[in-house]
């Protein structure tokens, strides 16, 4: 390991870390790093894909978002200021560079602190509401990653969005490669995927969402799921490369605000994964945005955290500059 922008290479070590624990479907870890004296390259891992489940890469390029997000909080907590550009070449998703020196604000300093702290909780959450002040914070957030976060609230929108999100889990669950990538990543993995214990539980017929079966374990009596979650759609304004990767950011700042507030979330990605659901989708949302997460959200119990590969495995050959 060696060191980039000023930071010593226990400081980069520490600051990829950090990247390294942004959510990703399946917990496949999609991101590579490349390290230089000037900057820090956030590029995808083409092992990791998803080839049947996201055939063009929006969830990899989401996670790969969401993992710049983290490694933006962890380089302003050591005072630097991340100059980032988006697609700088044809390999890498992004490039950090130094922008100057800052000291980093008490509500970075939050999130930051969260960071390990957020995890998928695919288990049933409390039956209590999201208060609006909350509500308010997370749309917030969205906003300033220039992602909107659209609540769904509306009776006729929560019936329609429950209903794609059913048709598209049925498509999933008919597709032999969807489920053989499911099966691969799910259970006893080392560093990787998703482990039963972070699994929730499996679905059930009285299930009024359609959760994706990560083989967790039997629920206890009296442990249904939530009929009435807060669902919220995480929007881009276009729908490029460069606008999922932005969305990706969006994403992370939107459950680390949710993970200092005290609240949990998952994430339904079946509706964005299938191209027709998503696409009818956009059309309920007024077609004016694109939907490129759909996420859970309520007051839930203490999950474990999922399983990280160590930093070692994740750096690229170093840059020149």
């Amino acid at each position: 390991m060696t060191g980039a922008l000023g930071l010593a290479a226990d400081e980069v070590t520490e600051v990829l870390a950090t990247a390294a624990l942004a959510p990703s479907a399946h917990n496949t870890q999609p991101w590579r790093f490349r390290l230089g004296p000037r900057r820090i390259e956030v590029h995808p891992d083409p092992t990791r894909r998803l080839a049947a489940t996201d055939p063009a890469d929006r969830d990899l390029r989401l996670a790969c978002g969401a993992a710049l997000f983290n490694l933006r909080l962890a380089l302003q907590a050591r005072s630097v200021r991340p100059l980032v550009s988006l697609l700088p070449d044809r390999d890498a998703m992004a490039a950090i560079r130094l922008g100057g020196r800052f000291p980093a604000d008490e509500a970075t300093r939050r999130l930051l602190a969260a960071v390990p702290a957020r995890r998928s909780n695919r288990k049933p959450f409390h039956d209590v509401p999201v208060p609006a002040a909350h509500r308010h914070a997370l749309v917030r957030a969205a906003e300033r990653e220039q992602s909107w976060l659209h609540l769904v609230t509306d009776r006729d929108q929560r019936f329609h969005l429950r209903q794609l999100v059913a048709k598209a889990h049925r498509s999933q669950v008919g597709d032999a490669g969807v489920q053989a990538e499911l099966e691969a990543w799910t259970g006893a993995r080392s560093g990787d995927g998703v482990p039963r214990a972070s699994a929730g539980f499996r679905p059930a017929p009285q299930d009024e969402w359609a959760l994706r079966d990560f083989r967790g374990g039997e629920r206890p009596p009296g442990k249904d799921y939530e009929s009435d979650p807060l669902m919220v759609v995480l929007c881009s304004f276009c729908d490029g490369p460069l606008d999922q990767l932005q969305a990706g950011q969006a994403l992370q700042r939107v459950l680390l605000t949710a993970t200092t507030l005290g609240l949990s979330a998952s994430v339904m990605s079946q509706p964005i994964e299938v191209g027709p659901v998503r696409d009818r989708l956009r059309r309920t949302l007024g077609g004016m945005v694109v939907p490129q997460a759909v996420l859970r959200i309520g007051f839930g119990s203490p999950v474990p955290p999922a399983p990280r590969r160590p930093v070692d495995d994740l750096l690229m050959e170093p840059a020149a500059a």
